[in-house]
């Protein structure tokens, strides 16, 4: 872990706007799983010779391939959104973006470190999220794991 942001440059914890910015995320995440579920579906169907339409069997080798599939795909789109931008669809109507720690771009390599350590984050009901409210920086476990951080940008004058 690296060292604390000095007090004036302290994040806020914004976990509002964060859970917030995951709602907005959800639909386009699901729509890219039902275009992979759709393949997967179409490939067991035909390419398997399943005639009488049985659906992929539950836990099985195929369902797990199809849900590492699905977060890869979840995965890409939020790196490739970081990295392009620093924003995924979900964090333009609060303003948020992803940076390193010195306010670049982060590199693919920390981005897919985030998103892992987010999953897992999810996965044990958000605590890394609600760790913000604890940290002494307001940092969630993806941002002080991976090197990078969330920020509110200032809202544009015409």
């Amino acid at each position: 872990m690296e060292n604390a942001a000095p007090p004036a440059q302290r994040p806020r914890a914004l976990i509002g706007w964060r859970l917030l910015a995951l709602l907005y995320d959800l639909w386009p995440v699901l729509a890219l799983w039902m275009l992979v579920s759709l393949a997967f579906t179409l490939g067991f169907t035909f390419l398997g010779h399943h005639a009488d339409r049985e659906n992929i069997a539950p836990f099985s080798a195929l369902q797990w391939l199809l849900w590492l599939s699905c977060w890869g795909v979840a995965g890409v789109y939020a790196t490739l959104s970081w990295r392009r931008g620093g924003q995924t669809l979900g964090m333009r109507p609060w303003r948020l973006a992803v940076r390193s720690v010195d306010g670049g771009t982060a590199s693919l390599k920390s981005l897919w470190l985030r998103y892992a350590v987010a999953t897992l984050s999810l996965l044990l009901a958000g605590i890394g999220f609600w760790w913000a409210w604890l940290d002494r920086d307001r940092l969630t476990w993806h941002d002080r794991f991976s090197g990078t951080r969330l920020i509110r940008v200032p809202k544009r004058t015409s």
